[in-house]
């Protein structure tokens, strides 16, 4: 029999030692991702010029930590004595921009994904879309009262990918089908991680946001309650199933109308084009397809493909359990980050005080990063702290591997003595694999 001891994460002393690290504070976790991935290089002026900032790294970092966490510059200058709130605001406005963003938060992902660990968390493969509530300021042109959430301010809309990352992120009016942001945040992502498979909550039905992921060659598979309320639409009123009939609506009116997306399909796939190749906004498109207008012909058509693709997803809801335990995940991982993003947004009691959309959304981005950042350093001390238990002889295996998140916060100090001067320094390699020199670890199966 085999000596090897094997990871159980209900074992309270292979607990204590996963999550035994030491506590680096938030700019110093910042400080490790931007040294290992380089994401401060994408940012800069739009000429794309030399930014001219003396240690240019320290000073993003710094930038991003002002307006990640919520601070904001006044704030952070008073905490930060080598940078003022005019040099904060001066970097976030002129060197941070919607083209460089997802450049920069690319870097870090790409970089997460190459770690053994993360491995046993995802591929990138899949990913779901969730909204939460942020509060704002009162008097700007986004905030709102949410009747779904409660409050008043905005949402901040979130694609994380199965690894645990957001891949992208805005920040939207409370008042908005969330569901139409869904393909613009998978276009707008430019990591190596391209969702095909993507789920959503509920507010993912509508037929129109059915129809257009799946002309896009997107999987859309939304957590569905109260499935016994909707209506399964038969291809042909006169066809009959031997099993599954009850399930099916027997109103003729309810059944697909193929004639309809025959006649209109070129209109449809010139949409889809224009759709993917950036030509035309999806979030204008759903918003238009979204208003059930009875003389819209595109919309009906999309209508029409939205309800063929939406029967064919209910019986596979309905029959596969794991199907069932993976949109759970999923969407269990999306809420997760959620909370995990409140709890690094700590400034100013977790409000955004900005009443520029542009700088709301700017703070959502900013925030992102930060988490994405903490959220690489903190899987590479996991790795670092596995690979020393398989050289104790614990067995390293997916299964066990898999139950364990990034969304630690033991290891990460929100408060103390934001210091600078130690942030140029570079962290020592770090090495992404879980294999020791000696071998162990090998079991695993990637």
């Amino acid at each position: 029999m085999s000596s090897r001891r094997e990871i159980r994460p209900w074992d309270r002393g292979n607990r204590a030692t996963v999550v035994r690290a030491t506590a680096a504070g938030l700019l110093e976790h910042l400080a490790r991702a931007a040294h290992w991935t380089g994401w401060w290089h994408r940012l800069g002026p739009l000429s794309g010029s030399d930014p001219k900032l003396k240690d240019p790294l320290a000073r993003y970092v710094v930038t991003a930590f002002t307006y990640g966490s919520g601070l904001g510059a006044t704030q952070a200058a008073r905490h930060i004595r080598t940078v003022s709130a005019h040099e904060l605001a001066a970097i976030a406005n002129a060197t941070a921009h919607r083209r460089t963003w997802p450049a920069a938060g690319a870097d870090v992902v790409d970089a997460h994904l190459d770690l053994d660990l993360v491995r046993a968390w995802g591929d990138g493969s899949v990913a779901a879309v969730d909204g939460t509530m942020m509060d704002a300021a009162v008097d700007n042109l986004l905030a709102e009262t949410s009747i779904r959430y409660g409050g008043y301010g905005g949402i901040a809309h979130h694609l994380v990918a199965d690894t645990y990352v957001a891949l992208f992120s805005r920040f939207v009016p409370c008042g908005v089908w969330e569901a139409v942001y869904l393909i613009d945040s998978l276009l707008q992502n430019e990591s190596a991680a391209q969702p095909e498979q993507i789920h959503a909550d509920t507010q993912g039905q509508s037929f129109p946001v059915f129809g257009l992921p799946h002309l896009l060659g997107i999987d859309l598979l939304p957590r569905i309650r109260n499935f016994q309320d909707l209506t399964f639409h038969r291809p042909d009123p006169r066809m009959r199933y031997q099993h599954i009939d009850q399930l099916f609506s027997t109103d003729p009116r309810t059944a697909i109308d193929w004639d309809l997306i025959r006649r209109h399909w070129p209109d449809i796939m010139q949409v889809a084009l224009s759709v993917k190749q950036g030509t035309v906004s999806s979030v204008t498109l759903l918003r238009r397809l979204n208003n059930r207008s009875r003389k819209n012909q595109i919309y009906q058509a999309f209508r029409e493909v939205g309800r063929t693709v939406r029967t064919a997803v209910l019986p596979r809801y309905l029959s596969d359990p794991a199907l069932r335990e993976q949109i759970q995940r999923a969407t269990i991982k999306a809420e997760a980050y959620n909370g995990f993003t409140k709890w690094l947004h700590f400034g100013n009691a977790g409000w955004l005080t900005s009443r520029d959309p542009e700088l709301q959304d700017k703070a959502i981005k900013f925030l992102d990063l930060v988490a994405a950042s903490v959220i690489f350093s903190t899987s590479i001390d996991m790795t670092k702290t596995l690979r020393q238990m398989a050289r104790e002889g614990w067995a390293l295996n997916a299964s066990d591997l898999a139950v364990l998140s990034p969304y630690r916060r033991e290891n990460v100090l929100r408060f103390g003595d934001y210091t600078t001067d130690q942030l140029h320094i570079p962290p020592p390699v770090y090495n992404p694999t879980l294999h020791t020199a000696e071998g162990a670890g090998a079991a695993t199966p990637w």
